[in-house]
């Protein structure tokens, strides 16, 4: 069995710190990909941001949103809502890797036949993100995971009481927003997880 991924969700809003040295610091601490998810920002802001990030974090980072961006920057790597990917299915073509969000099986099944290499499922606990809205729970979650022959990723409200839970259920990873962007020593988190998933 390959090992379970941690992936971080960046939010500036939430960042303790400077967000292109806290992704250096998530990235060397053993996170496996960083999903810039900025979508609030005008496209030039957001590229002037994923320069930085991108210096930070390298090869782990995927653009998010902004396929524009991607292009102009040369990186094959890029996320989008699965509304994105119907609205124009050609942006498949465009990177090398692709992942989607998606909250429903039957979504994560489309966004499969559109050629997705990975989907983020969510919300799959209760989040502050998602205020008053109940998690759809690890019986959905895994669900989401048969459903699709492609890696499947928990987001939403994950946190060290739940992750071992999370990863039982056949998911190849989970995503951190709030907790790898306001904890006070990212590295010590990322170990902190690590020993609950090895």
């Amino acid at each position: 069995m390959s090992m379970f991924e941690l992936v971080c969700v960046t939010h500036r809003g939430l960042c303790a710190d400077d967000l292109p040295q806290r992704v250096a610091v998530l990235c060397r601490g053993g996170v496996s990909k960083v999903i810039l998810r900025e979508k609030d920002l005008p496209e030039e802001e957001y590229e002037a941001l994923a320069r930085q990030v991108l210096a930070a974090g390298g090869d782990k980072v995927v653009l998010h949103h902004f396929p524009r961006v991607c292009q102009r920057l040369g990186v094959p790597r890029l996320h989008l809502s699965l509304g994105q990917l119907e609205a124009d299915p050609a942006l498949r073509e465009q990177v090398k890797l692709l992942g989607v969000s998606i909250h429903a099986p039957e979504e994560a099944v489309r966004a499969q036949k559109l050629g997705a290499d990975y989907v983020t499922a969510g919300h799959v606990f209760a989040t502050d993100c998602k205020k008053g809205l109940p998690g759809r729970g690890l019986p959905w979650l895994e669900g989401v995971v048969k459903a699709v022959s492609i890696p499947v990723y928990a987001i939403g409200g994950i946190a060290p009481d739940n992750l071992a839970a999370v990863a039982r259920t056949g998911a190849a990873g989970a995503c951190f927003m709030s907790a790898f962007m306001a904890c006070p020593d990212p590295q010590t988190y990322v170990e902190g997880l690590r020993q609950i998933t090895d």
